[in-house]
């Protein structure tokens, strides 16, 4: 047994995932990112004294829904603690949280492997709290604090210590980053902190070898990927060099933090444990009592999860597996071009068109692909064409970047832009005759055989295609090209 097999990595993930309510988890404030600092405040999420505060019960639901999703037990009874500490950003000194029974429990995620195999990561809790506020450093010569996301509903999702690679954690955290998203109970923007990760990070095999780390509120894929892959190696490094030195024992649970610039954690303080926080229940909010009904009402919302419906694709609709997970991001996508085949659509002209021009317009918008503003009406009519061969490729990329920008009918674009495949070969023929005719250089060059030859064949077939405006079919102007130069 070598020494990285008696110090494999062993790592935890708590994600923190803001959740879309339109107000607080506890009050009547709204729930907006980016409005003016504390505006979005009362009397209740600042911690007046007096005030009572009032369960927001589509939060409730909302964490329900996740928790399912990850096969975890939702059990009959729940109820809210409050989690004491001192901190700028939280003017009540506690935290409504929940520590001995959390709203869901004891499930796992099943995440993809670049094997192609997949690993089934267990979920030891998810649990809902409101979130903290925001303390603001750019301000010369003082700290700020606003408030306008203090009682914000979170849901804090906690792994067991299942992972043993960054492989492992980037296909976690991104798997239950597509969940949330897919289930519309999170837009988990981590621009806006709507996600956030704190990874646990510890090395040993039987018996954990050196300190288990927490690296604190990482919010980007990118952050989460170095943090973690800089602290296996960095434990690893001073267990070489001093087994015993940094055993856990010794050296207890540590917190650290990510310095983005050198791409290296750095110690903070020592990890605090459940007792620091003096967690007692409540006594201002009633439990949760969840019922079969309820529990049954809720499941029955969540409908095909990504896993599955990537599995589908591939198998109904002929998709490999790039192109399949491609389209289930986001649940809105895929149900894009279901309704497209639905409706007599072919699958993969679909599917080039969303992945192709419709994948890029997404991408310069910084949105999904079914937000681009294609219905599944349009998707179908201009596949449906492509299939007839009234349009090729090229003209239905073009019609498709058109009606994107300004709306219409896929034909009536066609007709409009002198887009429609022109299927009269006689006029097809005078395009390549009048090519031919202007482009000697490359007629010698196809007629020689030489090394040239294909570049010009295509650069001739691309000038009849010019001439014609796209509009000739491709195969019949190779086809004459062929005949007439031998």
């Amino acid at each position: 047994m070598t020494d990285a097999d008696i110090v494999k990595p062993v790592v935890g993930l708590e994600i923190h995932v803001e959740l879309a309510t339109e107000t607080k988890m506890f009050c009547r404030c709204r729930n907006r990112f980016g409005d003016p600092p504390n505006t979005n405040v009362c009397p209740v999420c600042i911690g007046m004294p007096g005030v009572l505060p009032v369960m927001n019960g589509r939060a409730v639901e909302f964490a329900m829904k996740v928790g399912l999703a990850l096969n975890c037990t939702v059990p009959e009874y729940t109820k809210w603690d409050r989690k004491n500490y001192y901190y700028p950003d939280l003017p009540k000194n506690y935290q409504i949280s929940q520590y001995d029974l959390p709203l869901a429990k004891n499930g796992y995620l099943d995440i993809p492997l670049s094997s192609g195999e997949t690993k089934k990561i267990r979920v030891l809790r998810a649990h809902l709290e409101e979130d903290a506020g925001k303390n603001v450093h750019d301000i010369p010569g003082c700290t700020g604090v606003d408030l306008n996301r203090a009682g914000v509903p979170l849901l804090e999702i906690v792994s067991e210590p299942d992972m043993n690679s960054v492989e492992d954690v980037m296909g976690y955290a991104r798997s239950m980053h597509r969940l949330v998203r897919w289930l519309g109970v999170s837009e988990a923007n981590m621009q806006m902190g709507h996600m956030r990760f704190e990874p646990n990070i510890t090395r040993g095999g039987v018996t954990y070898k050196t300190p288990i780390v927490e690296v604190k509120n990482l919010n980007s894929f990118r952050s989460l990927e170095n943090s973690v892959a800089f602290e296996i190696q960095r434990q690893y490094d001073e267990w070489q060099g001093n087994p015993d030195g940094v055993a856990l024992a010794k050296l207890g649970k540590q917190n650290r933090g990510y310095d983005d610039a050198t791409c290296k954690t750095v110690f903070q303080r020592e990890k605090e444990e459940a007792h620091d926080y003096r967690y007692l229940p409540d006594p201002d909010l009633i439990p949760v009592v969840v019922d079969d009904a309820w529990r049954r009402r809720v499941a029955g919302e969540i409908g095909e999860l990504p896993l599955a419906r990537r599995a589908r694709f591939m198998a109904d609709y002929g998709l490999n597996f790039k192109d399949a997970d491609a389209l289930t991001q986001d649940a809105a996508t895929g149900d894009l071009l279901d309704a497209a085949v639905a409706a007599g659509a072919e699958a993969k002209r679909c599917v080039n068109l969303l992945l192709g021009r419709g994948a890029a317009v997404a991408n310069e918008r910084g949105c999904a692909i079914a937000e681009i503003g294609a219905s599944a009406e349009q998707l179908t009519e201009l596949a449906k064409m492509m299939s007839a061969g009234d349009v090729n490729a090229t003209a239905a990329d073009k019609i498709f970047e058109k009606l994107l920008a300004e709306g219409g009918q896929p034909r009536a674009i066609a007709e409009a832009q002198g887009l429609l495949t022109i299927k009269d070969l006689g006029q097809v023929e005078k395009w390549v005759d009048a090519a031919i005719a202007a482009n000697p250089q490359a007629v010698e060059e196809i007629k020689s055989g030489g090394k040239k030859q294909q570049k010009a064949f295509g650069f001739l077939t691309g000038q009849v295609m010019r001439a014609s405006n796209g509009a000739a079919p491709p195969a019949e102007v190779q086809k004459l090209l062929q005949q007439k130069l031998g």
